[in-house]
C-alpha cells in the first residue's frame, strides 16, 4: 500500500482504482472509483465518468485467504452486476511506487454473456479525507440493513441497504433483490439473489456534507449525513452486531472505528 499518512493504527482502508485491464488489451479507466472497507465490511461504488451512472456498485465482506501471496474474497450482498453466484477473489501485489496490483479473474459485463475473463486492476490507498471531528480523527463504520430472519421455504423481496462511513466520506447503496430459500434434502437452507438496478449517494465533507453523487432511483430518499446521524449516536456504535435506527429502518453495526 502507498505511504499516505494514514493512522498506522487504523483498521480502515480507502483506495481508487487507477486502471483496469482485461487481458489481453490495454489498461484503461473510465471511472471515478472509490473503495472504503471498515475492518473486514466494504462499500465499492464506481462511477462512469462520461455519463455519471453506475457502473458497479458491490457492498460485502472482505475475507483474507492468504497473506502470502494476499488473497482477498470479496461477498457481495449489493451487485449491481447481479453476478451473485460468481466468486470473487483477487490477488495483491505491491508496485515499486507503492500501488497494488490485483490479478483474477470475473464476469465481463460488457460482452454478450458476461464470460469469465482475466483481469487486472492497478488500485491507490488515498489520505482519509478530514471530517467533522477535525484533522488527525474521525469516525468509520458500516451499517447493513436488518432484513429479519426469514424461516420459510419461498421467494420473498428485500430492499438490501448498506450505509458507510470513513471519516469525511460516505456512501450508502441501495439495490431491491429477490431471495429464493429452498430447504435441501439434508435440511440445509440455499438462498438464492438476484437483483434490480442499484441506487446510490457519495458525499464528502467540505465544512458541511456535501453530495458528490446522488444516482438511481431511490438515491435521493438514502439517508444522507445531513440528516439522521448525530455525531453522539455514531459514538455509540461501538459493537458489532448491535442494532440501530436510522430514519425509522433498522441497522446491523457491522464494523465500527473511532480514531482520537
Amino acid at each position: 500500500m502507498a505511504n499516505t499518512g494514514n493512522p498506522t493504527t487504523s483498521i480502515c482502508r480507502y483506495s481508487t482504482r487507477v486502471s483496469l485491464r482485461w487481458l489481453p488489451e490495454p489498461a484503461h479507466e473510465t471511472t471515478d472509483t472509490i473503495v472504503m472497507s471498515v475492518q473486514d465490511w466494504y462499500l465499492d461504488l464506481r462511477i462512469d465518468k462520461k455519463t455519471g451512472d453506475i457502473d458497479w456498485a458491490i457492498a460485502g465482506q472482505r475475507v483474507v485467504e492468504s497473506e502470502e501471496p494476499l488473497r482477498v474474497t470479496f461477498t457481495h450482498e449489493i451487485d449491481s452486476h447481479n453476478a451473485f453466484d460468481s466468486v470473487d477473489c483477487g490477488t495483491f501485489v505491491t508496485l515499486p511506487n507503492g500501488d497494488d496490483l490485483e490479478t483474477g479473474s470475473m464476469p465481463r459485463p460488457d460482452l454478450p454473456g458476461a464470460p469469465e475473463t482475466e483481469y487486472e486492476e492497478v488500485w491507490r490507498e488515498l489520505p482519509f479525507r478530514p471530517g467533522p471531528e477535525g484533522a488527525d480523527k474521525g469516525i468509520s463504520w458500516v451499517l447493513e440493513s436488518d432484513d429479519g430472519s426469514l424461516e420459510e421455504e419461498g421467494d420473498f423481496t428485500v430492499t438490501k441497504t448498506f450505509l458507510g462511513r470513513l471519516w469525511g466520506t460516505y456512501l450508502a447503496l441501495q439495490q431491491t433483490q429477490l431471495h429464493s430459500r429452498r430447504r435441501t434434502p439434508s435440511g440445509e437452507w440455499i438462498v438464492k439473489k438476484s437483483g434490480t438496478h442499484v441506487s446510490a449517494r457519495r458525499e464528502e465533507w467540505d465544512s458541511d456534507w456535501q453530495d458528490r453523487y446522488v444516482v438511481g432511483s431511490t438515491g435521493d430518499n438514502l439517508p444522507s449525513m445531513r440528516s439522521g446521524f448525530d455525531s453522539g449516536s455514531q459514538q455509540s456504535w461501538s459493537k458489532p452486531g448491535e442494532k440501530v435506527m436510522i430514519q425509522g429502518r433498522s441497522y446491523v453495526v457491522r464494523a465500527f472505528e473511532e480514531m482520537k
